[in-house]
Formats: C-alpha cells, sequence, structure tokens
C-alpha cells in the first residue's frame, strides 16, 4: 500500500505547530517518518555545523556516519548542490559512503530555514534497491518545507 502523505503531513503539522527549535523538529520528523513506511530502514538528519560540514542529528534506525564533508557521499551531494538526490543504486553512485552495509538505495533532500538558509539534509536509506520515487522526493520535500520554512 502506498504512503499516505497527505496523513502524514497532517500528523506532522500537527505534532510541530507552534515548536521553534530546530532539533526538536527533526526528531519528530525523523521519528514519524520512519514508522511510515517499512521501506525506510534509516531515516534522519545530518546539521550543517561548520563551512562544508555535516554532522548526524536525530535520527532512527542504525548508527549513522557522525560527520560527513559537503565534498563526499549522497548526502554531501545534497547540501553542496542544494538539490534533491534520488538514488536507486548507492553502489554506482560515485563516492557513495556506506555508513551501513545492507543500504542499497537513498533518498536525501536538503532542508531550508525560513530565511533561505541551508540547515542540512534530510536522508532515508532502504536496504531494498530502487525503493524510492519522485513522489517520495516531491512529497517528503513539501512535508520539510511546512516545518522547517513555514
Amino acid at each position: 500500500m502506498a504512503l499516505d502523505y497527505n496523513a502524514l503531513a497532517t500528523t506532522i503539522d500537527s505534532l510541530t505547530r507552534g515548536e521553534t527549535d530546530e532539533i526538536a523538529l527533526m526528531a519528530t520528523v525523523a521519528c514519524e517518518v520512519h514508522h511510515a513506511d517499512d521501506r525506510f530502514d534509516w531515516t534522519g538528519f545530518y546539521r550543517v555545523v561548520a563551512p562544508e560540514l555535516l554532522k548526524i542529528g536525530p535520527y532512527q534506525g542504525g548508527h549513522g556516519c557522525l560527520v560527513i564533508p559537503f565534498s563526499r557521499g549522497v548526502c554531501g551531494a545534497a547540501a553542496r548542490t542544494g538539490e534533491t538526490q534520488l538514488v536507486p543504486d548507492v553502489e554506482a553512485f560515485p563516492g557513495h559512503i556506506a555508513c551501513a552495509t545492507s543500504t542499497r538505495s537513498e533518498l536525501v533532500i536538503p532542508v531550508r530555514a525560513g530565511d533561505g538558509r541551508l540547515i542540512g539534509v534530510f536522508d532515508i536509506d532502504s536496504d531494498r534497491p530502487d525503493a524510492f520515487t519522485q513522489q517520495d522526493a516531491t512529497e517528503l520535500g513539501r512535508i520539510l518545507t511546512s516545518v522547517f520554512a513555514g
């Protein structure tokens, strides 16, 4: 069954409305998205903590890489280019960082604050190949914009 993105957006909105703390927002979004679909094996944020540097933020799933430079991996590419990365096969992505050897596909969406500043990336890994669709990217992007750029 397809993920009901309208219901997910409504739930996240009801849980986050009025909250301004980015870490609290990230924790809530990661939890709700992670448990919404069994394709999502690792769901979380990497926060911009210094120029060209991401550090792990709130997440659900197994361990993740602690630090990712903008110059490396799928998360780095999303941060560097400001564009969503929809990767059906991580083995075919140049410079992929294997934080978990079970990961087969990945979706990474840049996250911006209301002022347009990049605050991080939202990363979803799946142990299934080609697990994500353009609809996933579009709908999750819409939810992230609503929560963080309001």
